[in-house]
């Protein structure tokens, strides 16, 4: 599957969206306040945004949670359509730009939208592209017990379990290796 710089941008960014999201009650919340939404704009370079408010902070949160919901879809149909009734609600308008030293590119949300929209619109065509690729499993929560943080599993056979190897991955090697030479030498 060829991905293109914006959907790759925007699929990273709707994972870093996604996992700003508290786990369970005890966990954290990655977006708290207004400041933390203008870091997170910041760091992922999100173009066209004015000046944020509560109610951008509010309605973001909104389109994480149905972010959430797509990556934890049962089938390609039902992504889909909780990808068009988001992208719907952003009021989609395609459109051609070159800003910022990067080459033609499309932005799927309206000049002027709000933080939200331009993330549902972005984003959400992103996960489109996935589901018209009939690649929609790679959108994936890590398998680790302890984690379950989203990522799109990239790799060549899709069979990325854990969302960074080298920790959530390792750390269940490791644990299963233990497990097995304890049983070794208890036996």
């Amino acid at each position: 599957m060829l991905i293109t710089h914006d959907t790759r941008c925007a699929l990273d960014t709707v994972v870093d969206l996604v996992n700003t999201a508290p786990e369970n009650d005890a966990a954290t919340e990655g977006l708290p306040d207004v400041p933390a939404l203008a870091d997170f704009v910041r760091k992922r370079k999100i173009s066209d945004v004015g000046v944020l408010s509560d109610l951008d902070l509010s309605a973001v949160r909104k389109v994480r949670g149905r972010f959430a919901a797509i990556f934890a879809a049962p089938d390609a149909r039902s992504a889909a359509g909780m990808i068009n009734d988001l992208v719907a609600a952003a009021g989609t308008t395609p459109r051609l730009t070159d800003h910022d030293g990067y080459d033609w590119h499309v932005h799927y949300f309206a000049p002027g939208a709000s933080v939200a929209d331009h993330l549902a619109a972005d984003c959400g065509m992103a996960l489109a592209f996935f589901v018209v690729a009939g690649e929609e499993e790679r959108l994936r929560r890590c398998e680790a017990p302890d984690c379950r943080r989203a990522f799109v599993d990239l790799s060549r056979n899709r069979s990325r379990r854990y969302c960074d190897s080298r920790t959530c991955g390792n750390r269940l090697h490791v644990a299963a290796y233990r497990a097995r030479r304890k049983e070794a030498t208890a036996g």
